[in-house]
């Protein structure tokens, strides 16, 4: 969520100057946007990409109205299903033995942090509620989703709104999911945006007025966390919301944040985390975003509109109307920033 705070280095808080002239950030065209959501304000929040493997054209996106509940939407952007529920914030998904599993930080209880399970049926496009789980006390910001490559087995990071993340295993060979938080990490200010490279077992967390950091996922690893971007003015602006990946090859790729403060979205290119470009959603038929939340990035064809991947990002000014989602050719993005 937007705030008007200075920003700040990673090394010692010394301040950067906010007049620092930006980088430079081409403006690339949406191809389509969401309905919008029901309710008013700050609204929409994080969305989620499901790729039908046989049928690209029939992908989903998912994305939550923190007021109300959460959305399925097709890829022209009409709303397929509604699943009303209190005060889901972020969401992720991950496909567990031909089984959909999508998972949310859930802010109904501010002092009791929840994971709201849900299994998306992928040919209805609705959601099915397994539950709600509690993780550990503290208000749910951030969530996102691990599958650890040698075993298969399914991790959530729940990102507290005081900067703790709290890691949990969640166990759905059973009749009904168990989770179990496993351990916790922590951050010194507020924390949202979170995404896991399943590839590398690397968690990546947008900390809003510092950086970004990255930790090893494993739940036996040191909870020590390295910086890898800072909020410069420049390059990243406050807040640092929203992160996804495009992932190229063993540890290659890009990560991908929201730049909230500037309405720009930040390209490091993996795995050293080097600034590789920035781009603007804007210029065509369909309005540009702004302020930004979550973002989600899926690579593969989705079809003509979308050949090598599709990327989805929150609008959090969407007037008339109320906020919605914004779709974008990932083919566009890397034409526009000649990657």
């Amino acid at each position: 969520m937007r705030r008007a705070l200075p920003f700040l280095l990673l090394a010692g808080c010394a301040t950067v100057p906010v007049a620092a002239p930006l980088a430079d950030a081409p403006t690339v065209a949406a191809s389509a946007e969401t309905d919008p959501v029901d309710t008013a304000a700050d609204a929409a929040d994080d969305p989620a990409i499901w790729r039908n493997p046989r049928d690209p054209a029939q992908s989903l996106v998912i994305g939550t109205d923190k007021k109300a509940g959460i959305h399925v939407y097709d890829l022209k952007g009409k709303r397929v299903s509604f699943t009303p529920a209190a005060r889901l914030n972020n969401v992720d998904l991950r496909d567990i033995g031909g089984r959909v599993m999508v998972a949310a930080s859930d802010r109904a209880d501010v002092a009791q942090a929840h994971v709201a399970l849900f299994t998306l049926d992928t040919s209805t496009g609705r959601l099915i509620a397994m539950g709600r789980y509690p993780v550990g006390p503290g208000e749910a910001y951030g969530m996102c989703l691990w599958t650890r490559a040698r075993d298969k087995a399914l991790f959530g990071f729940v990102v507290l709104k005081d900067g703790r993340i709290d890691q949990v295993a969640i166990d759905t060979s059973g009749p009904a999911p168990r989770v179990t938080t496993v351990r916790s990490m922590k951050l010194a200010t507020q924390a949202e945006g979170c995404v896991v490279d399943d590839r590398t077992g690397l968690l990546y967390v947008a900390e809003e007025d510092i950086g970004l950091w990255r930790f090893a996922a494993d739940p036996a690893a040191p909870v020590t966390a390295t910086p890898i971007a800072q909020v410069d003015g420049k390059t990243l602006v406050a807040d640092a919301e929203g992160l996804a990946l495009a992932p190229a090859g063993r540890t290659g790729g890009y990560l991908v944040a929201s730049s909230q403060g500037d309405n720009a979205y930040t390209l490091y290119r993996l795995p050293n985390a080097t600034y590789a470009g920035r781009f603007r959603i804007g210029g065509g038929s369909i309005d540009g975003t702004s302020d930004t939340d979550g973002i989600e990035l899926a690579l593969g064809d989705f079809g003509p509109d979308y050949p090598k991947g599709l990327f989805v990002a929150q609008d959090g000014d969407n007037a008339p109307e109320t906020q919605n989602f914004k779709y974008v050719s990932w083919a566009k993005v890397l034409k526009a920033l000649v990657l």
